[in-house]
């Protein structure tokens, strides 16, 4: 813990230390409140971070702090809701499978966004990962996660004058960051060894507490390790394929030997993303060295591994040339009691027999597979039907698990509120049950429009604020003060694209007739605004190229202020464009959207979905909750699509949304509109939130493989205790099917030469 921040602090409520450097604090509004109220100014200028604001804030107000009654009252109540929070058996798990408590779950990913002032995410895969390690500490899931610690974490996004994206780093100080280092109990750092092929790296580790679970860091940045090696660690998604590939033996190797040096034991390990399958050689490799041969260790291995993938494109997985991957693997293959063409038989497909896929070794390597939605999974077995060549399409034994948010991280406060009042006190505990909101149904309609309208304010002044101080400071032209934001209207129609900017996302689709949609904008009896946000990779020169193309418009008169660009999308930029914006509009080619999210945020506060039929929203879209585009998936892709979806898309605003949201009554309120949302709260919160997600995880993945660990740990000898599955489901005859793909259910588990 930091030491300076607990000396200033009065003992009536030194508990704030202990406060702060858990990050439950992020998804508790009362607990946030309680930071904010020592010194609002302080608390917005750190960024929302309580290490900060402790470290920065005068003793006075601490002093004053500790003898205001009415402080206290809220300190004691918060403090009380996070001790039993943190202690309480009385949790999901416990009361449905209490004995899958003793079975530990080890999540590796390679980025995990959990809040702003913790920056390890580039986008959706780290903003998913922190989702569902936030939702297995609220069900009591028995979860370790391994990360990397991103000392310069992803780029900072700034945009010329002429609108090329500029990448800038700023290196995270530790000591202002809710995380500490993993000490032994002697007090030493813990550090393990990783080998790079014949020279060792050192992996410190940091530790970050996200209410029950633990998540552990991985940091290369050790003194004793070569310059070269201290900067492996150094940022996500940054240097070559070579770097990258040391990162993933680190991550993954690594990984597993420092769960070992803590003494943690996983039962199940759940592998999200190709970037962490190494995890599963190691594990084989300790068996080996146990005196197991490979075949016997691998099926080992793979009944208790989950592995989840989230590309639905080939040129999106992870590949390294087998050149490469000898020069790092030609000691270790010999470890697995494997010769090199059986290593490289574990990563590599018939068709693309050059390069070694970090997706194909996952899949071999797990029994428990699955993409990220109902039509990703159909998708995934179409792509991978070649590594099980004697089964039907059909059969390809990869099943999926839709994705879902976090409900009280991505919740306005003040839809917490009115959801409060309406459904119930206990609503948040009750929220993934579809029963509850049919109630939403009963809010009166004045009310949800009073929200609309105060949400969609706080975006554009969060906008506008940003705009305004960068052009004070003198850090862009008066024209890209425009182009950020500075002339948007809380009145207006106002649609949110804000996510990565690569080429199958499509971000430009919507400026495909420039001028039609000029005419859609600057209507003076119903006008429509449009806010962009995301980032492109440093090397993905064609999404940089689209940002550039959005900022120019953003800056051309002729579209009067009315497109907007928000620089350095980050979770804290997300929050105020999920919440305010009318209409969340995404745009991807068909079938190359896995799941997407940032749509069900958007749901959550009552913002509509205008998306292409594809990834979530084919599950959630039911002809009243929102829009879609390219309806027809079965139809096979059209050379002319992109015109096509962008006629679509135009079609859709000028004749149904934006007449919708303009028909007012005489009190100015959109009856019509209104009930467009309160069917698409209904229909989506419970379904499309982390808590759905996590118990189908354990329902469809975890019983099985903590079965299988406790099978093999007994020994074939003695029966297991069996484990109730009644609760699981994976019909296929709720699934959709994809053009050419369908949907199998779980197979049954074989162990083979279990131990």
């Amino acid at each position: 813990m930091n030491s300076l921040s607990t000396s200033k602090l009065p003992r009536r409520i030194e508990g704030l230390n202990e406060l702060a450097y858990n990050l439950w604090w992020s998804w508790h509004t009362e607990a946030r409140e309680l930071f904010k109220v020592l010194d609002r100014p302080l608390w917005k200028a750190t960024g929302h971070n309580p290490v900060r604001l402790l470290q920065q804030i005068a003793p006075y107000r601490l002093v004053a702090a500790a003898q205001d009654p009415a402080f206290l009252e809220k300190y004691d109540s918060v403090m009380g809701e996070f001790k039993a929070g943190m202690s309480s058996d009385r949790t999901w798990l416990n009361k449905e499978y209490p004995h899958l408590a003793q079975h530990s779950i080890a999540y590796f990913s390679l980025e995990f966004a959990i809040h702003n002032s913790l920056p390890l995410y580039a986008g959706g895969l780290g903003i998913l990962a922190g989702d569902y390690c936030k939702e297995a500490s609220d069900l009591g899931l028995p979860m370790v996660s391994i990360g990397f610690m991103y000392p310069q974490g992803y780029f900072h996004q700034q945009i010329s004058v002429d609108g090329w994206q500029e990448d800038v780093y700023h290196e995270l100080d530790f000591n202002e960051a809710p995380i500490t280092r993993v000490l032994t109990a002697q007090g030493q750092a813990v550090n393990v060894e990783v080998p790079l092929d014949a020279r060792p790296v050192q992996v410190a580790v940091w530790q970050v507490n996200i209410g029950r679970v633990k998540l552990y860091l991985l940091d290369t940045n050790v003194e004793n390790n070569p310059a070269s090696d201290r900067q492996l660690s150094a940022r996500l998604y940054a240097g070559d394929r070579e770097m990258r590939l040391q990162q993933e033996i680190i991550l993954g190797i690594g990984g597993v030997r420092v769960l070992r040096a803590l003494g943690i034991e996983p039962a199940i390990w759940h592998a999200n993303e190709g970037h962490t399958a190494f995890m599963m050689l190691e594990r084989v490799r300790e068996l080996v060295a146990k005196g197991m041969d490979f075949a016997k260790a691998a099926n080992k291995v793979r009944a208790t591994t989950v592995f989840t993938t989230h590309t639905p494109v080939p040129a999106g997985n992870d590949v390294f040339s087998l050149d490469l991957m000898e020069g790092y693997f030609h000691r270790y293959w010999g470890s697995l009691g494997l010769d090199r063409d059986a290593f490289f038989s574990l990563g590599v497909q018939e068709s693309d027999n050059v390069v070694f896929n970090m997706t194909v070794l996952g899949l071999r390597m797990a029994d428990l597979r699955n993409g990220v939605s109902q039509l990703h999974g159909g998708v995934c077995r179409r792509m991978w039907h070649c590594l099980w060549p004697d089964v039907e399409e059909k059969d390809v034994p990869i099943g999926s698990v839709t994705n879902g948010v976090h409900v009280p991280t991505w919740l306005a406060p003040q839809t917490a509120r009115l959801y409060e009042r309406h459904l119930g006190h206990d609503w948040l505990e009750r929220h993934d049950d579809p029963a509850l909101w049919e109630h939403v149904l009963d809010i009166p309609d004045e009310e949800i429009w009073a929200l609309r309208r105060w949400l969609k304010y706080k975006l554009v002044s969060s906008v506008q604020d940003r705009s305004r101080k960068r052009w004070a400071e003198g850090q862009v032209a008066p024209v890209q003060a425009l182009a950020t934001g500075a002339l948007l209207d809380t009145e207006t129609l106002t649609l949110g694209f804000c996510r990565r900017f690569t080429d199958y996302k499509r971000a430009a689709l919507i400026l495909h007739d420039v001028d039609r949609l000029k005419r859609i904008l600057q209507n003076e009896l119903q006008p429509v605004q449009i806010v962009f946000a995301g980032k492109a990779h440093p090397d993905d020169e064609r999404g940089k190229q689209l940002i550039q193309e959005v900022y120019n418009a953003a800056k051309d008169p002729e579209f009067g202020g009315r497109i907007a660009f928000v620089e350095d999308y980050d979770m804290h930029v997300a929050r105020y464009l999920v919440h305010g914006a009318d209409v969340w509009l995404n745009t991807p080619q068909l079938l190359q959207e896995a799941s997407g999210t940032s749509g069900q945020k958007a749901a959550l506060n009552g913002a509509l979905h205008l998306s292409v039929l594809d990834g979530w929203w084919y599950e959630g879209y039911n002809g009243a909750n929102g829009w879609a585009i390219h309806q027809d998936i079965e139809s096979p892709a059209s050379p002319d699509s992109h015109r096509e979806d962008a006629e679509e898309l135009y079609n859709l605003l000028e004749e149904k949304i934006v007449p919708l949201y303009y028909e007012r009554d005489i009190s100015g309120v959109p009856h019509g509109w209104i009930r467009v949302i309160k069917e698409a709260i209904r229909s989506n919160v419970p379904l499309f939130s982390a808590r759905r997600m996590a118990k189908e995880y354990t329902e469809q993945m975890y019983l099985a493989a903590a079965q299988a660990n406790e099978t093999m740990r007994m020994g074939a000898s003695h029966p297991p205790r069996i484990l109730d599955t009644s609760h699981t489901s994976n019909d296929a005859s709720e699934t959709p099917i994809p053009p050419s793909a369908s949907v199998s259910t779980h197979g049954t588990i074989q162990i083979e030469g279990s131990e």
